[in-house]
């Protein structure tokens, strides 16, 4: 994202607000529903982005195309079911953010009503951002929902064992974002974010 144009920059920071902030919001809403009020407690089930932001994973958003909001804060043992809710808490941002592709994609195909380039350019910028969304948030490193999802769906025996990379998670994770950037030969995170992204991207928008 670097060396972008000004328009590019503009139109990532429009799509960049509601990808995050139902991100959030839809994991907390249903962790409230499932037993945990723990984020409404703290004023995180809101449609505020200021309280869903993150300083940094906003910052990876316009260098490297994806980054990632402030983690909801989950009390598995409030939750029906424990931690198998904690797998449905976890899927609920990224499905949220595949819908927002779908309606916004939807509404890039009807766009030519509507005689403006750059609504055009945001609404796709807009689908993109969250298909890359959906796909970098089911990585199973912490602090993405891939990694609680796994933690739900292993036994207890083995969550416990998965579960002590979270000591190092946001370290591995920003380690690879980095190793992308200056050494493209061995972008994994691209490799396996990139792809699936361009691949549902031509797919809701038709081209």
């Amino acid at each position: 994202m670097l060396n972008r144009s000004t328009e590019e920059i503009i139109a990532f920071a429009i799509a960049l607000i509601p990808a995050f902030t139902f991100h959030e919001f839809a994991h907390a809403w249903v962790a409230n529903y499932l037993g945990d009020p723990t984020a409404k407690n703290l004023g995180r089930l809101t449609l505020n982005p200021l309280k869903h932001l993150d300083v940094l994973g906003t910052i990876m958003v316009f260098v490297v195309g994806f980054g990632w909001a402030k983690p909801v804060p989950v009390n598995p043992a409030n939750l029906r079911n424990g931690r198998r809710s904690m797998t449905v808490v976890a899927v609920a941002g990224p499905l949220t953010n595949l819908a927002l592709a779908g309606l916004l994609g939807f509404g890039f195909r009807f766009t030519g009503l509507v005689d403006s380039q750059f609504l055009n350019y945001v609404l796709a910028t807009s689908v993109w951002l969250n298909c890359a969304l959906l796909f970098f948030n089911l990585i199973p490193v912490p602090p993405l929902d891939g990694y609680r999802a796994v933690l739900g769906i292993l036994p207890e025996s083995a969550a416990i064992q998965f579960s002590r990379i979270g000591q190092v998670g946001p370290m591995l994770l920003f380690g690879l974002i980095l190793v992308g950037q200056f050494l493209p030969g061995f972008d994994i995170l691209g490799t396996i974010v990139v792809a699936p992204t361009e691949a549902l991207v031509k797919a809701l928008l038709g081209v």
